[in-house]
């Protein structure tokens, strides 16, 4: 008789346990019956997660138990959301949140206060919320292969920012807050839909590295000439026909660049008037020399 009411409330045991909460097959197989922190790796500077390509569509919830994160890497994974608890990751410096679905980003991002390094490449971004303006530690930001048109008018604020990716994206201009981030020595505006540039493209004092190939750009500004700290310059896949007189002042370009790597000028694949084809064959120097020339006869 024991022996029977033992194996019932066995049973019955096991069939409350059945029926208890179970969590989404992915998030199972994340944790595996472990703990939580048992997913996060201590090295020398910074606490991590990393959640590559685990086939989410939804943040696991354990995470919004974890503010010790510092790094975490949630990219390459079918995420069509971020939720507010974000905000409760206040420690995180480096997020990755590139090759997912999103098609924004919470307001609560703007309270990672000590986030450095964002990256929200390869999403379905259309705009940027203005709360992210708040992070005034963020040095690099990528936001390319998306669908964005404009940026607020707030990203003046970003003034710790050095690395800006905006290419692969809706932009006709420049946006104008750009040109407020003067600590600024990396731009990617590629393969937009960009028809000109700015003259107040002359207070990125900094710039070391501005790439707008693939475009539909036809001149380039005068006060280009005057960011002289540029060491590679793209303008390739253009509609540019001639080119400014004060070129020449930016002497940090080592030479006419084909490799897309390589420091230097890029300037193939534009209508260039001749003699200006020729000319640029003959290398940078030689371009620099027609162009000085070219200015004391005028």
């Amino acid at each position: 008789m024991g022996t029977e009411h033992s194996k019932n409330e066995g049973r019955r045991s096991m069939v409350f346990l059945r029926k208890g909460p179970k969590l989404p097959a992915w998030e199972d197989a994340l944790l595996s019956g472990k703990e939580p922190r048992s997913l996060l790796k201590r090295g020398l500077r910074y606490v991590s997660l990393s959640l590559i390509m685990k086939g989410m569509t939804s943040v696991p919830d354990f995470l919004w138990g974890l503010p010790e994160v510092q790094k975490l890497n949630l990219s390459r994974n079918q995420l069509v959301m971020i939720p507010p608890s974000l905000g409760k990751l206040d420690r995180l410096v480096v997020l990755n949140l590139g090759g997912n679905c999103l098609k924004c980003l919470p307001k609560e991002i703007g309270l990672l206060r000590n986030l450095k390094v964002l990256f929200v490449n390869m999403n379905c971004l259309t705009e940027v919320p203005a709360e992210l303006s708040l992070c005034r530690k963020l040095e690099v930001l990528s936001l390319s292969h998306n669908c964005i048109s404009q940026l607020p008018l707030s990203f003046t604020d970003l003034t710790s920012l050095r690395k800006l990716n905006l290419s692969n994206n809706h932009f006709v201009q420049i946006p104008l807050c750009i040109f407020a981030l003067r600590s600024l020595d990396f731009l990617h505006l590629g393969s937009n839909r960009l028809e000109n540039i700015a003259e107040s493209v002359q207070y990125l004092v900094n710039l070391q590295i501005f790439i707008v190939e693939n475009n539909s750009i036809r001149t380039l500004p005068r006060s280009l000439c005057f960011i002289t700290a540029l060491e590679l310059l793209n303008v390739d896949y253009n509609a540019i026909q001639t080119l400014p007189d004060d070129l020449y002042l930016l002497r940090r370009l080592p030479r006419i660049a084909w490799n897309p790597m390589d420091k230097g000028l890029h300037i193939a694949h534009n209508p260039l008037s001749r003699p200006l084809p020729e000319v640029v064959e003959g290398g940078l120097d030689v371009l620099f020399n027609y162009l000085r020339e070219k200015k004391e006869h005028n």
